[in-house]
């Protein structure tokens, strides 16, 4: 397996990358914060993050719901290149970023303005149907658009058969063959989910993969102290959102507590 740009990115061994929801950005629904605000709360949760001893970090738009499909606008793009900014000047982990639904082309520009290291992008290979409906396949569109930018050094992890979607389309498809599919288009590293936010990888499918797959596999869902032992070995990094969220709750701040018990645990798996 060629891991060795996720390497140079992940130089600690099963990383753990914690989750930052930023709070709804102007426009959105939900939104009652300024940017200013955002921004700031984005940037305390990173301190904890890394203070408690997180290997990495990830940013996401998850409050911005009802998701726009593929196409955000552009008071979303600044307002995101100003917050992953922020976050930036104030750790030296890894940084990395989702826009929902499915804005990978954005995700990649604003990760080269703001420096960061990874986008997470959904609907690489295979279309889906999600609850913002049809998305189809970007690999070509978005690796072009990567290529044209200079971008090359950011990876792109790219969601297998996402969570809280329908693959009735693609149900002859098998979970490894959607794999191979991403790696045969050029994925950086293929990440599995549950069925929803905070559910559990089924074990027996992320071990077919991970024993078959030529590229980084992720686990992006349901990561607990008590399950990390579990999936520890067929997995090269833990993308937690979650459990270490006050109260296990995703929209709730950081529990340090939590956070600790769960860094605790990838220690002890690995000693």
């Amino acid at each position: 397996m060629n891991t060795e740009n996720f390497s140079s990115i992940f130089k600690q061994d099963k990383s753990l990358i914690g989750m930052i929801h930023a709070q709804a950005l102007p426009g959105t629904p939900q939104n009652h914060l300024s940017v200013s605000e955002i921004a700031a709360q984005a940037v305390k949760e990173a301190k904890i993050l890394t203070e408690c001893g997180m290997q990495s970090i990830a940013l996401e738009n998850m409050h911005d719901v009802p998701y726009l499909n593929r196409e955000v606008g552009p008071e979303i793009i600044a307002s995101l290149t100003r917050i992953c900014s922020d976050v930036r000047a104030v750790t030296n982990l890894p940084l990395g970023l989702q826009i929902l639904a499915g804005a990978n082309q954005a995700a990649l520009s604003i990760a080269q303005a703001a420096e960061l290291q990874f986008i997470r992008a959904e609907g690489f290979v295979f279309g889906h149907m999600a609850d913002e409906g049809l998305l189809q396949s970007d690999a070509g569109n978005l690796l072009r658009f990567r290529k044209q930018i200079g971008a090359e050094d950011i990876m792109i992890f790219t969601d297998i058969k996402k969570k809280h979607s329908s693959h009735a389309m693609t149900s002859d498809v098998s979970l490894e063959d959607t794999v191979e599919a991403a790696e045969f288009f050029l994925s950086d590293g293929a990440i599995i989910t549950g069925t929803h936010t905070g559910k559990p990888v089924n074990q027996e499918e992320l071990s077919r993969v991970y024993a078959n797959a030529q590229l980084p596999v992720l686990v992006g869902s349901g990561v607990t102290p008590e399950g990390l032992s579990y999936i520890f070995d067929v997995a090269d990094a833990f993308i937690v959102g979650s459990y270490f969220k006050q109260e296990g709750n995703w929209k709730n701040d950081p529990d340090p507590l939590r956070i600790e018990a769960l860094v605790q645990a990838r220690q002890s798996l690995l000693s």
